[in-house]
């Protein structure tokens, strides 16, 4: 996905190792199964039934070879106008398969895809497939020691580019001349800037809550059942499943990951919140871990800015949502990148200038 373009291109990479996830998994009728995303494993998979297995290995054979840019591989769709509705409806597929498709390959949050133009998905589901084949048991990476190694990884890179960095200080105010950012005061200090990014929590006057997120973390001493006891694995439960109206993800790592203590297993269940009382709606999740040792339930208020900027030259981001993947976090740093420069964010332009200088054979 964009995040490991990002690591890549950046040479982040240099910083961190990575560990394939074990198992991608998707939960139908209470149930949890093997994310079927190969031809072999569509027709093995217990996820659907033997009519419902060639139909969706047909789809499957069609979106490998769909590309956008050539149109005797689209058999009749086009990919700007075609609905994804309508694509699944050529390949005759039910609503379960409909159901992880969209929410476990092309990784959406809800079903209002279903009803735009179908390329975007179609490329999402390339994507996972491509993930899949370069890394065998799942398309998913994660760095070893945590999560916590990704800013590690930029703060380090950008020291090398002359970075400063100041930890555990405490924020005054942002000092503001004209409408305009000027710099940040700390402990009677100020630190002088054109330009400010900063997350919702410094600036709560130029932001508006959009909802709120449940995450509960998990302690077990135990893999997660029917998962072929894997060692780490992403779970994604599609909202239909529980009469929801967005999905509800569940990661658990181990300390293959270098993350938690040997023979201990840490599972992190989020959602977005729905109702006034969203322990209720993270439960068919927990229910999957039984026994739980231990869990810290968190709420948390989802921020997005008002202020996109322009004027003030403050970049604010958005709160992190429940995904578990950083497609959306990926988003809004192109999002922001857009905002301060005002053209957007081109990994291919970079891919660019980075053979200019280092030459192509030492990209290899």
């Amino acid at each position: 996905g964009q995040l490991v373009k990002m690591l890549l291109y950046t040479e982040v990479t240099r910083y961190l190792d990575f560990k394939v996830i074990e198992g991608s998994f998707v939960y139908k009728g209470g149930k949890i199964y093997k994310v079927p995303s190969t031809e072999a494993e569509a027709l093995a998979s217990s996820l659907m039934g033997l009519f419902e297995k060639r139909r969706f290995r047909k789809f499957l054979v069609y979106v490998a070879s769909f590309d956008e840019n050539d149109p005797r591989t689209f058999e009749g769709v086009d990919p700007k106008k075609t609905t994804m509705r309508d694509v699944y409806k050529k390949f005759d597929l039910g609503q379960d398969v409909i159901d992880f498709t969209g929410h476990a390959l092309a990784l959406y949050r809800t079903d209002d895809y279903l009803d735009q133009p179908c390329q975007e998905t179609i490329n999402r589901i390339k994507l996972y497939s491509e993930s899949l084949a370069r890394y065998g048991k799942s398309p998913y990476l994660y760095p070893l020691y945590g999560l916590g190694e990704l800013p590690q990884g930029f703060a380090r890179l950008s020291a090398i580019y002359g970075g400063t960095y100041m930890l555990n200080k405490p924020i005054e105010e942002i000092v503001i001349e004209n409408g305009k950012v000027v710099g940040v005061k700390s402990e009677g200090e100020v630190a002088r800037c054109k330009q400010l990014i900063c997350d919702p929590s410094y600036v709560s006057d130029r932001v508006t809550k959009v909802g709120q997120v449940i995450r509960v973390i998990c302690i077990l001493s135990h893999p997660i059942k029917n998962t072929n006891d894997a060692n780490s694995c992403q779970i994604i439960i599609p909202q239909n499943q529980v009469n929801r109206k967005s999905d509800i993800y569940v990661c658990m790592i181990s300390s293959a990951h270098n993350v938690a203590a040997q023979g201990k297993y840490i599972a992190i269940a989020s959602t977005t919140v729905e109702t006034a009382d969203p322990e209720k709606e993270i439960k068919p999740a927990l229910d999957l871990l039984e026994p739980i040792e231990q869990k810290f339930v968190s709420i948390s208020d989802l921020f997005a800015p008002t202020d996109p900027g322009t004027e003030s030259q403050i970049f604010i981001s958005r709160t992190y949502d429940a995904t578990t993947h950083f497609e959306t976090t990926c988003d809004d740093i192109k999002d922001i990148y857009k905002r301060m420069m005002g053209s957007e964010f081109d990994f291919e332009e970079m891919k660019r200038k980075k053979n200019d200088i280092y030459g192509e054979e030492e990209q290899q």
